[in-house]
């Protein structure tokens, strides 16, 4: 699981923020947001600009430094518009049953990369300084992978004629070595890379509707599955929408979505807005073989009355009990010990500071508090 993430220079961040997923206080309560010592359920509140999308980008950068995963269209600008450093940091500390498992790195842009490092139980496994072409790959054994062919890749970085397709002056090591070695089932690289192969992020919308009529029509061959199409009408149900659907065969062979009345009534054509957020939101998640392992949900409620949004957050805690899932809102209604605590509710300041409500007064915060009134009132004001 994630235990720490550290960012530096990034975009609205100049300055470190840090979220400390270890950091919990002890309540007996809402404890379903917790799992093995470690925050699993985080929401987040902060005003207009503060970062909240940035900083779910941050996070799951990793994803695409290690498996080259296609970044975000129109980055804009990557650095602090502010800082004169030439690079962002990224810290991401795993833990993985005994093994602690630290993997930083700097990028100039988001396809220049300046450094990387790996760290397992406090040893570096290596270093590669790409601005300054120096390289340590001394601590291989520790992770046994002394076999790895190091002069093959130094011999790509080098090569200004290689092949497009497998040149890149900054290919992150981490990633070569994932892609040309063999480890046990029970290495911690292993874990590391099936972490961050599951990390996801989504921003839920009813952009849905703008999507080609392809993108719908895969989603209608995956519902002609009969079991499918009940998991995705029982999902609807529990998220208080009541309804019954079918999947009909449209003449030209493509398939269509309704809602089952005395007469079919088209899905996508009447459903609104808050339904279509459900259904993005069940796309991106749901249907999938794998359990997440992280999920950064970016203003997950915006289209959704507050008793959804409510039911949203009870679901996933319940679908993924072990899965390290953060939620930004603007909704105060869900800032509420019935669902969340102290210790896993966050507020991102416009200076990039990002502290839980625990934190955030002098007073000693308990069950019994109306959290949502005290943030109303001003309580935490000096935070935001």
């Amino acid at each position: 699981m994630l235990k720490k993430f550290c960012l530096k220079n990034y975009k609205t961040f100049k300055n470190e923020i840090v979220i400390d997923f270890s950091n919990i206080a002890g309540y007996q309560f809402s404890t379903d947001c917790i799992s093995n010592g470690l925050i699993s359920k985080m929401l987040i509140y902060g005003r207009n600009a503060t970062g909240k999308t940035n900083l779910g980008r941050a996070i799951t950068d990793i994803c695409g430094t290690v498996f080259g995963s296609v970044r975000f269209e129109r980055e804009g600008i990557f650095l602090n518009a502010d800082s004169d450093e030439e690079a962002a940091e990224f810290i991401y500390e795993f833990i993985f049953g005994e093994d602690d498992v630290i993997y930083k790195y700097k990028r100039k842009s988001p396809q220049e990369l300046k450094d990387e490092e790996l760290i397992v139980n406090g040893n570096s496994i290596f270093r590669c300084d790409f601005k300054n072409d120096t390289y340590n790959f001394d601590n291989l054994l520790y992770i046994n992978a002394e076999t790895a062919r190091v002069d093959r890749y130094m011999q790509m970085l080098r090569t200004e004629d290689a092949d497009d397709e497998l040149h890149d002056s900054q290919l992150p090591f981490f990633r070569w070595l994932a892609n040309n070695s063999a480890f046990d089932n029970d290495s911690p690289l292993i874990k590391l890379l099936s972490y961050v192969r599951r990390m996801n992020m989504v921003t839920v919308s009813n952009a849905i509707m703008a999507k080609p009529r392809q993108y719908n029509e895969n989603f209608f061959d995956s519902l002609d599955n009969e079991k499918k199409l009940q998991d995705f009408e029982d999902f609807l149900n529990i998220m208080g929408i009541e309804c019954r659907l079918v999947i009909k065969r449209l003449p030209d062979g493509q398939r269509q979505l309704y809602f089952r009345h005395h007469r079919l009534v088209p899905f996508y054509e009447t459903a609104s807005s808050g339904t279509l957020a459900l259904v993005h939101l069940y796309r991106r998640l749901i249907p999938r073989d794998w359990e997440p392992s992280f999920i950064y949900l970016d203003e997950f409620d915006a289209f959704y009355h507050y008793e959804m949004a409510e039911n949203v957050m009870k679901f996933l805690k319940s679908r993924y009990p072990e899965s390290q899932i953060i939620m930004t809102s603007h909704n105060t209604n869900l800032m509420t010990n019935r669902l969340m605590r102290p210790d896993c509710l966050f507020i991102l300041s416009r200076s990039g500071s990002l502290t839980s409500l625990c934190n955030a007064t002098p007073r000693e915060l308990r069950e019994g508090h109306n959290l949502e009134k005290m943030y109303i009132s001003g309580e935490f004001e000096k935070y935001e």
